[in-house]
């Protein structure tokens, strides 16, 4: 069984910056994916970056340039290094995990997720 524990959300200013963390318990594929998406109440869940198993990275445009994802494997920790960060960018960022990388495809039945941390930027 697979848990995911988001940590370093907050509060900032516009052109700030957070760093988030997901801690992983639990085995996944040696092919699968971590991944951080995103949502606002009342608007669908957004992906965001994804790394893969062998370290290749993924960015939706609105945050290429801003955010970095990266993990340590021998720690099982996924982060999220978040710079400049703008209004928009407020949302409750959740991790992910899943043994395809189907959930960056919209395939979210073998996904794994954490319960999220709140990021607001104003």
């Amino acid at each position: 069984h697979v848990q995911l524990v988001e940590s370093g959300g907050g509060s900032v200013q516009a052109g700030g910056s957070l760093r988030l963390s997901c801690v992983r318990s639990g085995y996944i594929s040696k092919s699968g994916c971590m991944a951080w998406f995103r949502q606002v109440p009342g608007k669908e869940r957004e992906k965001v970056a994804r790394i893969d198993s062998g370290g290749s990275k993924r960015y939706i445009d609105s945050v290429k340039g801003r955010f970095a994802i990266s993990k340590d494997n021998d720690k099982n920790i996924l982060y999220l290094q978040m710079n400049d960060l703008k209004p928009d960018d407020s949302a409750i960022y959740c991790c992910a995990a899943d043994g395809s990388c189907s959930a960056w495809y919209g395939n979210f039945v073998n996904t794994y997720w954490g319960r999220g941390t709140q990021v607001t930027v104003s």
